[in-house]
């Protein structure tokens, strides 16, 4: 079977362990199997790692009755958090960030190969079954891995060589107790529903999955496969209390209200024409054919259905096969499937024509209505007709609906993908081996969005009475007449939501495909006695290349076009790449150096959207004076190179209009006001330019040109912004670890370290609109900004949009700026007590200390610090300035029982506003009383197993015992920039206690 070695340098941190290994207890190297060590291409034995590796364990996967991979890495202090399956507005795939620098930036393998493309990515397809432990080394690897390990490396090491037969099944709910709070109070003033008071049982997940393997031909044949299956239930937000409404908050410490919709049961009419048109009205509750007008009285709660669990199904399957021909050749494969769908309820609304855009001669759509129609009371005809109520004549009209009682629309997520890798490895000689073998991932997501079909709705609307019976004008396709004029008309009216929505759904499919080879020659030169004269292994060397194609194709069909626009892409880059790693023990085993050992990398990168070629290093150094006390530092020059979508983003040039109302060259004159001349004629009243001499001609403006009116924008058309035609650089971070690793020998069992990172990201890659650049040229005349107005011969800024102009331009788009840093601590910690026939108990201790997570956007602009800071100035991230996860586990002698209880805590956070720190934007003015800070959070999570026998073991867990409800404040879709309702669900429990329950079966 194969062994990993505790590369760890430190303890193994689980953030909730059930037999936990111990710190430092190495495992020994089976001479038949695979060493797998996350941050190296070369497996030693007993390994040391330079780096901070912290790892999660399968037990602790189990006690903490996870469903998913990100429930497991959202509680590790190191990984932002994330929670695809909590987001209304999510795509239903897990992705993670490691250090809050963005999902790009941290590279994610499974047995140290890539899971696939940046874009296509979705953890949640790895067996939680088959993990073994989880290593999050943090820190750049790019000289190691290639592109994207900036914050750093997640590794999962799956059991590839798993016998017999296990059943493992977990089931899980929330049991939340509903009480008044902030948000129902207010919520109450608007009439809205409120979730049930008292105890809440709800949000059931299943997760259950069959492993099987079986050796054959004495052991020298391997083949296992899985099955795993997940359900979960929806859970609304109008099932909590703090999600009774979504809290605004329109005045600094003013009063609260409710978020609000037009969409409202009683129906929103406003005519298109006539003497009323632009008003707004809503039809009486009272049925008497009155139209009232519309006001927050009526109005409805926005969105108060949509999840705050999606409602989901997975399947997943896989398979691994080895098969060894002989010390020299080994054969291995294995692949993985999933298929996964989520979906997120949004309320039954017929929608405002303005969602559908313009028809053919680029006038807004419009909902049209007979003067005639027998829906329509005489007083509501005379509203939104006029003098032609009663006729034949038809208006437009704005409609705008919700309907209960009806299916939800929802929007649907189908996420699939399969992955395969297979290869040789073996061993060529004395001290050297091989690996020669490959990655095939490809992701696909299709994308359903829906909205009623708008000719439908037109249809629906133009009804005839006959007999008294109102039908369709025309029915030939199964209209079902549509009366807007009668408050709660389409309540539980299904079959007329279904024939409007026929049509009405549109997909969009993306798919990510990997092509990954990878050939890796690793030796011991110590076998040809390269040592060290003051070393016992010796120096240690690997040889690599690589290539790698990542592939983008997007299409969609024609309704999705219709309602979104966009086009279908078919993208690729590829990059080739060669590296070298050593590993060279310096002095093992003498007095002051118990080890040195200095480790180094080195790789070239050539990627076909770039024409130079790129490098990346590592440079590490380990010394243990005595064996009680090691001494680590790491640093590494990683990169990120664009993403096939941002690379075609930089380089695919295209041209747009800026309404001249918004901008207009800041180098013409100002037009202050219009006057009539003698002749009648509205002339403009010119002032001086906006800008200054020195900013113009930092633009390229001859001095000749400053002010003139020949510099105006049309304003028919106004001036243009090209987006792209940039060729974008891999961003470069310098990451540097350092830190020390405590063993005691005087307390066995006792394991500390302590590490200081530092990551400085230079050259980010990211969008900018054309006023980035507009309003930091104007304020600084700084050349980063102003060199991105490209000016014709004559100074403009303007030229045709159906052509390649080289000028007459301001730039904009996906390029390099500028600069992001994050600096923090680690601390880890293990202790294991021993007690003879009273049992043992394990302490685990991980603790993030966040000092510095900020950017600064261009060299003028502030350097601003996001940590323990929300609400604003791009802080969007909510990282908290401490974070730790501290274990206390419990075994009995006989490892029949055990007990374990886990401490998560959250530093608190303060509101931007109460900063006083001028570089976030605070000023005396924006200091708040109210909503200032998010309070500190304590969550404890029980778990208990129980190992009836060598076949059968089942365990019980509460995770958040206390049944802690998330913090509250108001505006947070401005806060977060994401449909939260009220809080962050991506880092606080939001739906309350969690009980789970499960059992192994082995055969």
């Amino acid at each position: 079977m194969a062994q990993e070695a505790n590369v760890t340098g430190g303890p193994i941190a689980t953030d909730s362990a059930l037999e936990a290994p111990q710190a430092n207890e190495d495992a020994p190297a089976d001479a038949g199997g695979a060493i797998v060590v996350t941050g190296s291409r070369i497996s030693r034995p007993n390994a040391t790692a330079a780096a901070p590796i912290t790892s999660v364990t399968s037990e602790s996967i189990r006690a903490q009755a996870a469903v998913n991979i990100e429930e497991v890495l959202n509680r590790i202090p190191q990984v932002a958090p994330d929670s695809q399956q909590n987001y209304a507005d999510s795509d239903g795939r897990q992705r993670i960030k490691l250090r809050n620098l963005g999902f790009e930036r941290t590279l994610v393998l499974v047995d140290g190969k890539r899971l696939g493309t940046v874009n296509g990515l979705d953890a949640n397809m790895i067996p939680t079954s088959l993990i073994k432990r989880v290593d999050v080394l943090t820190g750049g690897a790019s000289a190691v891995y290639g592109s994207d390990a900036i914050a750093g490396v997640v590794n999962f090491v799956l059991d590839d060589d798993f016998e017999g037969v296990q059943i493992n099944g977990n089931y899980n709910f929330y049991a939340h107790h509903n009480k008044s709070g902030l948000a129902t109070d207010v919520a109450n003033g608007y009439n809205f529903a409120q979730p049930a008071r008292g105890n809440a049982f709800d949000g059931g997940r299943t997760d259950l999955s069959i492993t099987a393997g079986k050796k054959l031909f004495d052991d020298r044949f391997h083949i296992s496969g899985y099955v795993n299956y997940r359900q979960a239930d929806l859970v609304a937000m109008n099932d909590r209390e703090f999600a009774a409404c979504e809290l605004t908050q329109p005045v600094k410490d003013g009063a609260l209200g409710c978020a609000t919709s037009a969409y409202t049961p009683l129906g929103y009419i406003s005519p298109g024409s006539g003497p009323n048109a632009g008003n707004t009205y809503v039809n009486a509750p009272n049925g008497s054919g009155a139209l009232l007008p519309y006001s927050e009285e009526y109005a409805a709660n926005l969105y108060d259905g949509t999840a705050l669990q999606r409602s989901n199904e997975r399947w997943n399957a896989g398979g691994f096969a080895s098969f060894e021909i002989s010390p020299a050749a080994e054969v291995y494969a294995s692949a993985m499937w999933f298929r996964d769908k989520s979906s997120n309820p949004f309320p039954a609304r017929i929608l405002a024509p303005s969602n559908y855009g313009s028809d053919a001669t680029g006038a807004s759509l419009k909902y049209t209505v007979r003067c005639d129609n027998p829906y329509m009371s005489a007083e509501q005809a005379q509203v939104i007709c006029g003098t032609a109520a009663g006729t034949s004549a038809t208006t437009p009209v704005d409609l705008r609906y919700r309907a209960n009682g009806v299916a939800p629309i929802n929007d649907s997520y189908v996420n699939k993908g399969l992955r395969i890798t297979g290869g040789v490895r073996g061993e060529i000689a004395q001290g050297w081996s091989y690996d020669v073998g490959g990655v095939y991932a490809r992701n696909q997501m299709d994308m359903t969005w829906g909205m009623p079909n708008f000719d439908r709705v037109n249809n629906a609307l133009d009804v005839v009475s006959s007999n008294g019976t109102v039908t369709c004008r025309d029915a030939s396709d199964g209209c079902l007449p549509f009366n807007p004029f009668q408050a709660n008309s389409p309540t539980n009216n299904q079959a007329l939501f279904d024939y409007l929505m026929v049509g009405g759904y549109g997909t969009q499919k993306t798919v990510n495909t990997l092509y990954n080879a990878i050939v890796t020659v690793q030796g011991d030169l110590g076998e040809h006695g390269i040592t060290s004269p003051w070393a016992e292994q010796g120096v240690a060397v690997a040889f690599g290349a690589e290539f790698r194609e990542d592939q983008l194709e997007s299409t969609a069909d024609s309704v999705w076009r219709t309602q979104f626009g966009g086009s279908d892409q078919d993208l690729s880059q590829h990059v080739w790449e060669g590296n070298v790693e050593l590993q060279v023990p310096i002095v093992e085993n003498k007095p002051f150096a118990d080890l040195l050992q200095v480790n180094g990398a080195y790789r070239l990168s050539k990627y076909s959207s770039n024409p130079k070629t790129f490098s990346t290093w590592k440079a590490e150094a380990i010394w243990a004076p005595i064996p009680d006390i090691t001494f680590r530092a790491s640093m590494n020059r990683a990169q990120r190179a664009p993403t096939v979508v941002e690379a075609f983003q930089a380089s695919n040039s295209s041209y747009d209009r800026i309404d001249p109302n918004s901008f207009n060259d800041f180098c013409a004159p100002t037009i202050l006001r219009y006057e009539t001349n003698g002749a009648g004629q509205q002339v403009p009243v010119f002032g001086a330019p906006q800008a200054s001499r020195e900013v113009c001609a930092a633009t390229g403006l001859a001095d000749s040109l400053y002010g003139s009116e020949t510099l105006l924008c049309p304003t028919d058309v106004g001036c243009t912004t090209r987006s792209g035609g940039f060729t974008v650089d891999p961003e470069t971070a310098y990451t540097k670890t350092f830190g020390i690793v405590l063993k005691p020998r005087f307390l066995p069992g006792l394991t500390v370290s302590v590490d200081r990172y530092l990551i400085d990201l230079n050259d980010s890659i990211g969008y900018n609109n054309y006023d980035f650049f507009r309003d930091g040229c104007l304020s600084s005349g700084d050349e980063f900004f102003c060199s991105m107005f490209v000016r014709n011969a004559d100074g403009t800024l303007y030229s045709p949009t159906n052509t390649n102009a080289e000028s007459g331009y301001v730039r904009s788009g996906t390029t390099n700026y500028y600069k992001s840093k994050s600096y923090g601590w680690d601390f880890q910690a293990q202790y294991a007590l021993r007690m003879g026939s009273a049992g043992k108990l394990d302490f685990d201790f991980s603790g993030s200390l966040t000092t510095l997570l900020g950017a600064q956007d261009a060299p003028t602009l502030n350097k601003r610090n996001c940590v323990g800071y929300y609400g604003g100035a791009g802080c969007g991230q909510f990282i908290p300035k401490w974070t730790h996860n501290l274990r206390g586990t419990y075994t009995t002698d006989d490892g029949v029982f055990t007990a374990s209880l886990n401490w998560r805590y959250l530093g608190p956070l303060t509101n931007v506003s109460n900063s006083g720190d001028t570089n976030l934007g605070w000023t005396p003015d924006a200091t708040r009383e109210t909503f200032y800070k998010v309070k500190a959070v304590s969550y404890f999570d029980l778990a208990l197993a129980f190992r009836v026998n060598e076949q059968f073991s089942w365990r019980l867990a509460a995770n958040n015992l206390l049944d802690k409800s998330p913090p509250v404040f108001p505006n947070s879709r401005d806060v977060t920039g994401l449909f939260r309702n009220n809080t962050i669900s991506s880092r606080y429990d939001i739906l309350g206690r969690q009980i789970a329950v499960g059992a192994t079966i082995n055969f």
